[in-house]
């Protein structure tokens, strides 16, 4: 902070003597002062830019030619990006869901009375010695059963093996449909005919599963 002219000094009079106190006062700056240029840089860092011009005016020639395409590309991956963090997000509340639509839909469970029906058919086959036939009317009328119960179960390629591996039935309705669609496929795909043990393991995993609670 300047202080000013020493008004202590002896003064002469008039506007000269004035000004030629103010002007011998050197605290007062009466003429502009500017800040020193910078240096130039060195050599060695305008052989690096021109270096790095060169190398990349290549690369900026071939991303701008190839904009149009890597710009679809660039829009294709964002969207993947986002439905893959939607599916991430979501992924746990549709597992919820269908945990919860699966549990309010009832099991399969034959009506017993046509159950006891089924069995009695099956008997009279087995009776006369028709035990491939009747574990086959066994399958047959449990796919049929699921079909009106679950249709939505249920498609034109469905497999009986298949059908024993669903979720949607109960540990006891797979196993049992387990046990006679094995049998009925032994005796149909490999020709091997059905004996009295085989007749009356299939039997039993039916009438367990369909007569004794589900």
């Amino acid at each position: 902070m300047t202080t000013g002219p020493d008004l202590s000094a002896p003064r002469r009079e008039g506007f000269d003597a004035a000004y030629d106190q103010v002007r011998g006062d050197s605290d007062i700056q009466f003429s502009a002062s500017f800040a020193k240029p910078p240096e130039p840089p060195p050599e060695w860092w305008g052989d690096v830019t021109r270096w790095l011009g060169e190398v990349l005016e290549p690369v900026v020639r071939v991303l701008a030619a190839a904009w149009p395409v890597l710009s679809k590309l660039l829009l294709v991956a964002l969207v993947i990006g986002v439905a893959a963090l939607a599916w991430v997000i979501l992924a746990p509340y549709i597992a919820d869901w269908r945990e919860r639509r699966a549990a309010a839909v009832p099991d399969w469970v034959p009506d017993q009375a046509v159950a006891r029906q089924l069995l009695e058919e099956a008997d009279a086959l087995a009776a006369q010695g028709r035990f491939d036939e009747a574990a086959h009317l066994l399958l047959y009328r449990s796919i049929e059963d699921i079909a009106a119960k679950r249709p939505e179960l249920l498609r034109p390629s469905t497999t009986a093996r298949e059908i024993g591996a669903f979720e949607a039935l109960s540990a006891r309705a797979s196993s049992a449909f387990g046990i006679i669609a094995g049998h009925v496929e032994a005796s149909f795909f490999a020709r091997r005919p059905l004996d009295r043990s085989a007749w009356d393991s299939s039997r039993e995993a039916y009438r367990a599963f369909a007569l004794d609670g589900g």
